[in-house]
């Protein structure tokens, strides 16, 4: 199947598989446009795409609910995954390149790696479970560790945490959670959460932050 894709193709599975992932509802469909407005390409130009993949067996396309991937796209959404987020790995621990502005970078770099290459560079890399904003990294079988872990937004009052992950690329809003000291391997506690998806109070140490809840939606953690 992997010989047959375009890496223009394999892009897109990974990044219907992130969209998926990243919604605070578990939901396996996600909607064209969403996928439009994450690749920065016209409506037409996907419909196009998820027409060809869905040709492949790789998609279900169903009106009004959108995208989703069938178990063929699943696994070759991963395996780029894995390419991807070794390839961001590689460029932090190897290259000494900041975390912040590495995934594009990676995008353009893992885009045309081999099964070898990519394999040397994990093992250059130390061979890491998981990307430097800290996504679990798929195995060679394309199975991933199971993390448990939930969205900040979902967490009630007087909780501990650990931050597990951020699931926002964008430089920033990454800029903006490393000066406010939410990073993966973080531990906080939250203090107090508004009413009607208001802003959170969280405690890091001896300090306060307050956030909002669009901001706590790109956050992931787990109890403690």
């Amino acid at each position: 199947m992997s010989t047959e894709l375009s890496s223009k193709m394999r892009a897109y599975l990974a990044e219907i598989y992130r969209l998926i992932d990243r919604q605070p509802e578990a939901v396996d469909y996600v909607s064209t446009s969403a996928l439009a407005d994450l690749l920065f390409v016209s409506p037409p130009a996907v419909n196009r795409m998820v027409n060809k993949l869905k040709e492949l067996d790789l998609l279900e396309h169903e009106p009004y609910q959108g995208i989703a991937l069938t178990k063929k796209g699943c696994a070759e959404a991963l395996k780029q995954i894995r390419y991807h987020r070794i390839a961001e790995t590689f460029l932090v621990n190897v290259m000494d390149m900041n975390w912040l502005d590495v995934y594009d970078e990676a995008s353009t770099l893992s885009s045309g790696l081999s099964d070898i290459v990519v394999q040397r560079m994990y093992e250059m890399a130390g061979q890491p479970e998981f990307c430097p904003h800290g996504e679990p990294i798929p195995n060679q079988d394309g199975a991933l560790p199971d993390i448990d872990d939930e969205f900040l937004s979902k967490i009630e009052a007087g909780k501990r945490v650990k931050i597990t992950r951020v699931t926002t690329r964008e430089f920033d809003r990454l800029q903006y959670l490393e000066a406010l000291g939410l990073l993966p391997g973080t531990e906080l506690d939250l203090i107090h959460v508004a009413p009607f998806d208001g802003p959170m109070q969280l405690k890091l140490d001896n300090e306060y932050r307050i956030i909002g809840n669009n901001l706590a939606q790109l956050i992931r953690v787990k109890t403690l």
